[in-house]
């Protein structure tokens, strides 16, 4: 087909064939569509031949050239017809094939008789033809426009005059139309027709038939373009670029269509649907590959491995340099899954986000069309079929990249994917010299409108990738520039398994969600905790988590991922998990003696003392249990105190018998002794008949030690026994403090 855009010079034929065809109506332009008969009669016979041209005035295509000469009236108006040498005008469809607009094959004018199926059949093909020249000529609004016409429930309802009216009512009733609306649609001819030919062009399936039949006439064009040599490729470039403009023409003509079945479920708007996608993944495929064209596939650009394998090596060391340095998952833990690593790579992540979104895996014929525009099937291919995305990455080559990011995920993640190649493309390069590539990375930020943040922020994400402490220098020196309320919440943590918290708290300070104030999930929230221990910013710990429970309590904080989880719905959960991360991170820094003097309130207090309890419980040798008995003397729970010193001491009786160790046993012993005398010279406050039932067990035990969330209130003892306390816990013997069982405070 022949085609000129509208804005080019040229001949005043094809720009009047042009401006016909944009100006006309939709009804007008099923009417030029249909293949017309002349109506004249011959000895009594129709003459049947093809009608080329119009009358005039009243501008019915129902005579022949050679009937019109001797017709003195139209055979359907009657009206009279004017005698005269004025050659009468064409037809929209034989003017736009004498323009060039559509080829001469096209051409029916010589053709015989045909049946009434065939001449349906050559309707279509007609209006096909016409949009082929709207699509050509960037005049799809003319397309958009006729969609409008003719489509439910708009005034160009598609009824005819056969219809029986009060059918005619009961289908405008069917989709809500006004009274007012049947009454003016019924008695409007320009919006009803008698004409079968004319109700099945404006069918919107003959839409959904063109554009299917239209992309895939694109699809063998863009194959016999990709199956070229790059260089080859260079000179179609204007093609391309052509190709793209339909695209997105198609695209729009399809958002039209959809928009009449949006809020219902029918097959038509999932075949509109599965077509949309593939031609929006193959638009922004051929964007792609028309950049990587102009560049060669930046064959003349070295990158800085010696060859594939080296990079696929790379890549493994920071995978398992990620795992090797991964924090606890403490959420699985507390859920009972088991403690995993949380061990994934920004690469990793984003290339599984495209496949999560990449729907429920059906693929329709437009999908699978779109495949073959996959470069040679290699080992990459084969890996997305096997480990998804991820297990592709460091993608063979630039096209294999362009292939496996662009022609699979939503069409809607394009930013995300155009995150992802640019990473990619800092992967090949850093540590080569900037000027040998840096203008390589500008000009595809230029090219699709990617602003400087999100391209530095590619950068950090490869640079927290990257194991190497070159590359985690570079990435602390770009996060201010990158830092703001939508920073991705793993860069704290990633910071922070780097073991920079300095860093991470920065970010999370930038980024404004530290405060509870935003929504967040249970795991930033953890990430949160750990980097104010790792900052020694206790205290602050300690309020962020009361915050944040609070409002999950509170129903004022919810994450789309705990709401899909019944089990993090549950403020309780929340409070066990960060209540438990702070006790394990004091444990392990060393900061019990801090930890233990924060006002825990008494769901706190619960998860406080299970976790230090197991600890003592797994091993009988740490100051632990000892520290969980200071915790209750210094709240006044003599009885508490002297329930969990009992069960210790069963547990440290029980270590000594089973484990011959001398040194062990003494220290346990030592531990057991002192913590004894503390215990009994606390117990020896109680009124006397409370120590007579606590020795006699007759006492029940209190809520914190046999695990009853709801904890009795204790009223406080005199103002007198204070002192009497203070001098007890400041007269520990040395060994206690050596042994870290507490840490005095300057």
């Amino acid at each position: 087909m022949v085609g000129r855009k509208f804005d080019e010079p040229t001949s005043s034929r094809t720009q009047k064939a042009l401006v016909r065809l944009a100006s006309i109506d939709p009804i007008e332009l099923c009417t030029e569509a249909k293949v017309e008969r002349c109506r004249a009669t011959r000895d009594l016979r129709s003459c049947g031949r093809n009608v080329q041209r119009v009358l005039i005035p009243c501008g019915h295509a129902a005579l022949c050239d050679e009937c019109s000469q001797r017709c003195e009236v139209c055979p359907i108006c009657r009206m009279s017809l004017p005698k005269g040498g004025n050659e009468l005008p064409l037809r929209l469809y034989y003017e736009c094939i004498e323009a060039g607009l559509i080829s001469k094959r096209h051409d029916d004018r010589l053709r015989d008789k045909e049946d009434t199926a065939n001449q349906l059949v050559a309707d279509v093909q007609r209006l096909y033809s016409l949009f082929d020249v709207t699509l050509e000529n960037n005049l799809v609004s003319l397309i958009c426009h006729w969609l409008h016409f003719c489509l439910l429930p708009s005034i160009s309802l598609k009824l005819t005059f056969s219809l029986d009216f009060l059918q005619g009512v009961l289908l405008l009733a069917s989709v809500h139309v006004k009274h007012t609306d049947i009454t003016d649609v019924c008695m409007d001819e320009s919006a009803v027709s008698s004409d079968p030919v004319t109700a099945l062009l404006l069918d919107e399936k003959v839409v959904k038939d063109w554009c299917r039949r239209t992309f895939e006439s694109i699809l063998k064009e863009l194959n016999a373009i990709y199956s070229q040599t790059a260089s080859e490729m260079k000179s179609h470039l204007s093609s391309l670029l052509k190709i793209s403009s339909k695209l997105a023409g198609m695209s729009n003509v399809l958002e039209v269509l959809e928009s009449s079945f949006r809020g219902s479920i029918s097959v038509m708007l999932q075949d509109l649907n599965h077509l949309q996608e593939s031609i929006l993944k193959t638009k922004q495929h051929l964007e792609i590959m028309a950049w990587c064209i102009r560049h060669q596939f930046l064959e003349n650009v070295r990158f800085r491995f010696s060859d594939f394998a080296s990079w696929s090596s790379s890549v493994r060391e920071r995978k398992s340099a990620a795992i090797y340095r991964a924090w606890p998952d403490s959420v699985a833990g507390i859920l009972g899954s088991g403690e995993q690593s949380t061990s994934s790579l920004f690469i990793e992540d984003a290339l599984s986000n495209l496949e999560m979104d990449e729907g429920s895996g059906h693929q329709d014929e437009g999908e699978l069309a779109i495949s073959s525009l996959l470069a040679s099937v290699g080992n990459s291919f084969f890996l997305s079929k096997l480990q998804g995305l991820a297990g592709c990455y460091p993608f063979e080559s630039l096209r294999v990249a362009v292939d496996l990011l662009f022609l699979k995920g939503n069409s809607n993640l394009v930013v995300a994917k155009q995150a992802i190649f640019l990473y990619f493309l800092f992967d090949r390069h850093w540590t080569i010299p900037e000027d040998k590539w840096r203008d390589i990375v500008d000009d595809f930020a230029i090219t699709f409108c990617i602003t400087r943040h999100s391209l530095l922020e590619s950068f950090v994400f490869y640079l927290l990738d990257d194991h190497t402490d070159e590359a985690l220098e570079e990435a602390c020196r770009l996060l201010p520039e990158i830092a703001g309320p939508h920073i991705h919440p793993k860069v704290a943590q990633a910071l922070l398994e780097r073991q920079n918290p300095d860093a991470a708290l920065m970010v999370l300070r930038w980024s404004g969600r530290d405060g509870g104030a935003t929504l967040v999930s249970v795991g930033e929230a953890v990430t949160a905790v750990r980097v104010r221990v790792e900052c020694g910013l206790l205290t602050e710990a300690f309020m962020y988590q009361r915050m944040i429970c609070t409002k999950v309590k509170d129903k004022k904080l919810k994450d789309a991922y705990d709401e899909a989880n019944e089990q993090l719905s549950n403020w309780l959960t929340w409070l066990e998990i960060l209540v438990s991360e702070i006790c394990c991170l004091c444990i392990k820094r060393n900061l019990v003696d801090r930890m233990i003097e924060l006002p825990w309130n008494a769901d706190e207090e619960k998860y406080l003392h299970k976790c230090m309890f197991d600890v003592a419980q797994n091993d009988p040798t740490s100051t632990m249990g000892s520290l969980l008995v200071v915790f209750h003397l210094q709240r006044y729970r003599y009885v508490e105190a002297y329930q969990v010193h009992s069960k210790l001491q069963t547990l440290e009786e029980d270590f000594i018998s089973k484990h011959q160790n001398e040194e062990m046993a003494y220290k346990v012993k030592l531990l057991n002794h002192w913590r004894k005398t503390l215990v009994d010279q606390s117990v020896d406050l109680l009124p006397d008949v409370l120590q007579q039932q606590l020795k006699d067990g007759k006492l029940p035990e209190a809520g914190v030690c046999n695990g009853d969330q709801n904890i009795p209130p204790k009223p406080k003892p005199p103002t007198v026994q204070e002192p009497i306390l203070g001098n007890l816990l400041f007269k520990l013997p040395q060994q206690w403090e050596t042994n870290g069982f507490v840490h005095h405070q300057p």
